[in-house]
This record gives structure tokens, sequence and C-alpha cells, in this order.
């Protein structure tokens, strides 16, 4: 059966002169450097949530000592967040034509008999098969969530989470059986032969220079048509595999990025109306009730942020203006200059993040705001009004909007 060419197992079934040890080291080094950065801006991304702060800033409950790199996210620079996640999305869709180039390029040892042939051949064998599974599922559902299509089972986070270290874990010793021979093969001018070059290959139609520069153009594309998302503007217009929010912002102050809007989170005008909506702010001192216009009675500041989403998209820095946490703390009996945590709710009924926890450190920032406008304008209804959530350096999610109820203290 082994050497039966109609058979995948046979090494004269893949036929194509394109495949060898020179191509795949070159696939294979870009991809060492590339996923690497993707692993680490990942678990960056995690730590950036807190989930050591609160249940319900943790996704993964189960982690254990996955977890034993997190830390208190900070506030500075305000752009990190912004930074670190449009890196991970949009470094993760350019790698694509590279991987299924990589994959292509290493498919007949998927199909190679005997299974195994000694005890590392068995080990390299089963980092193949989780490393091509790992790296499928974590694209997959990367590109999923990133177009906010969720047709995977379960929440996103464990999912992508836990399969993160699966794929690394096998990705690290798929890289060290295979650096050595990496590194000759690029080496040296004329490269081996191995199980990878066809014994009967067809006539090329191209280089396998040519294929690179196919694989590179192709990345190249799918970068041009994904960057966009971390601007605002025409070049936003350019990132059209990215998603674009959850309808028009229109124009004007207001006129920027949305992902979730009012009504597809069942908040009615009636229910945000001034003579209705009511901010509780609970602490050691008591419950302090405040409408609309007494939080606008309040000392004022404004602070330039951004919005940075999970998904990879961001705004540039927007003007927001309103009350700080840190006097918020202050009305409930905080010292304002030594705050606690806080923890936020809305009135958004459902949804992973209708509640969230900030830090102490993310209270205190002087520009850690609950805002009432943005540049210049009140708050739309998609934008959070009557009052939203703004701190630097903070996921998206972590900006409430709909504020219905802080509470202060550690958590």
């Amino acid at each position: 059966m082994r050497d039966d060419p109609r058979l995948p197992s046979s090494p004269g079934f893949w036929r194509s002169p394109l495949r060898g040890p020179r191509f795949t080291s070159v696939l294979g080094l870009v991809l060492l450097v590339g996923i690497t950065v993707l692993f680490v801006t990942g678990l960056v991304s995690y730590a950036a949530y807190n989930p050591d702060l609160s249940p319900v800033n943790d996704k993964t409950p189960d982690k254990g000592i996955l977890g034993f790199y997190l830390f208190a996210w900070p506030t500075n620079p305000h752009w990190l967040y912004r930074l670190n996640q449009g890196v991970h999305v949009t470094l993760g869709i350019t790698l694509i034509p590279v991987l299924l180039a990589k994959l292509w390029s290493v498919i007949p040892r998927l199909f190679a008999l005997p299974p195994a042939r000694s005890l590392a051949h068995a080990l390299e064998r089963i980092s193949l098969l989780l490393l091509v599974g790992g790296a499928l599922f974590e694209f997959v559902t990367g590109v999923l969530n990133v177009q906010l299509d969720y047709v995977f089972p379960g929440s996103f986070y464990p999912l992508h989470f836990y399969g993160a270290w699966v794929f690394f874990a096998a990705f690290v010793a798929h890289a060290l059986l295979k650096m050595p021979t990496a590194l000759r093969n690029l080496r040296h001018l004329r490269e081996e032969r191995n199980d990878l070059v066809s014994p009967r290959p067809a006539e090329p139609t191209v280089s396998r220079r040519g294929a690179l520069w196919f694989v590179g153009g192709g990345s190249l594309l799918l970068f041009a048509t994904t960057v966009g998302q971390n601007f605002d503007g025409i070049l936003r217009r350019t990132a059209l595999l990215a998603p674009h929010g959850g309808g028009d912002p229109g124009s004007g102050p207001n006129g920027f990025q949305i992902n979730k809007t009012a009504k597809s989170r069942g908040i009615s005008r009636a229910e945000t109306s001034d003579e209705v909506w009511r901010l509780v702010v609970a602490g050691p001192a008591g419950n302090v009730r405040l409408s609309r216009a007494q939080l606008a009675g309040l000392p004022l500041y404004s602070a330039a942020l951004p919005i940075a989403c999970v998904e990879g998209w961001s705004t540039s820095d927007q003007w927001w203006r309103g009350v700080r946490l840190r006097d918020l703390a202050a009305l409930v009996g905080y010292d304002a200059d030594d705050p606690p945590d806080v923890f936020v709710e809305s009135l958004q009924r459902r949804g992973a993040f209708r509640s969230a926890a900030l830090r102490a450190n993310q209270v205190a920032d002087p520009r850690s705001l609950l805002a009432l406008y943005v540049n210049g304008e009140e708050l739309s209804p998609d934008h959070g009004y009557p009052a939203r959530i703004i701190v630097p350096a903070a996921p998206g999610v972590l900006n409430t909007k709909w504020v219905a109820r802080m509470t202060f203290g550690d958590l």
C-alpha cells in the first residue's frame, strides 16, 4: 500500500515539484517568529482583563498554573491595549497564507506509513497532529471571533485560551525537533532530499521562489485589508476583512466605531431618560443616588483616550469628559488619592460583560472617567448614554456602557 501511487500514503502520490526542505524551512521560520509573537500578545491580551481580580472578569476559572504570569494591568501608556490587540489580530490574519502554505508543504507526512518508526518519530508525529489541529483551531476560532460569528460551541475566551496553550506546546516541541534541519537547509546551496521531495515530480509551472512570492503577496493583501481597523476615517474603510461594528456610527462627535448598539443590548430610551435614570454609587459611607444633572454638576475632567476591542479594531483618541472614578469613590467614604477596586454594573441585561471589575490602579488614574460627553457632545445611546466608563489602556469590554451601579471596595 505504501508504494501504490494511487494512495496518499505513497510518496509518488504527491507530485508537486515545489515541495522540498528549503521551501518548508522558509515558511517554518516565518511562522516560528510570527506565532511566537501571536502567543505572547495573546497572553498579554488575557492579562489585560485582570482575570484574577474578580470572577466576572475571569472567563477561564479552571486555568490553574496557566495563570502564573498574570499581573495588574497598567494604565500607561494609554494606547497599550490598542497596540497589543492590533498586532495580535492583524498579524494573525496576515499569517494565514503562510500557515496554509506550510501545511500544504508537509501534507505527505500526515499520511506516511508506518505511523511510527521509532520513539522519536512517534513523538514527532504526535506533535505534528497536535500542531496541525491546534493551528487550524486557533486560527479558525480567531477569525470567526473577529467577524463576530460565534458558531463554535461555548465561549470564545476559554476555547481560545486553552487551545493556545495546547497548540503552542506542540509548536515548541516541533520547533525544537526541526530547527537544526531547517537551519541546515537554509545554509546549504543545495537542499537535502527527503520525504517531501517527490520521487516522480510533475512538470513545474512556477518556481519555488515564485511560490514564496505568491504566499507573501497573499499575506500582504490580507495585511492591507485588515490593518485599517486600527484607524479612523478613510483607512478604516480599507479594512474589508475586519468587523465594522454593530451599526453605522454616523458623523459628528459621536461618529466613531461602535460594536454593540443600545438596541442590540435591550437598552430603551425610557430607562435612560433624565427623569428615570439614576446612578447608584455604593461604598462604606452608604449608597449615593445621582441623576445625570447631578453628575454634570460635579467637577468634570477631560481625557483623550482610544477604545480598543478584543476583535482587533480600535479608534483614535477621542476627547471624553466626565467625573473621575476616584472622585466617585470619595463620595462614598474613600480617599480620592487611594481608592479601592470598583465593580461596575450596566443596564445591559445580557452579554458576557454586562458587569466588570476595575483594579484600584485603574480607578486611581486621573484619566479614568465616568464619561458623560465625548468630543464636546453628549454621549449617543450607542456610545453609552447616559454615562459610560472610560479607562486608559483597558480592553473595550471593561469600558462599561449604560452604567447603572458602581460598588467601590476591595475585590
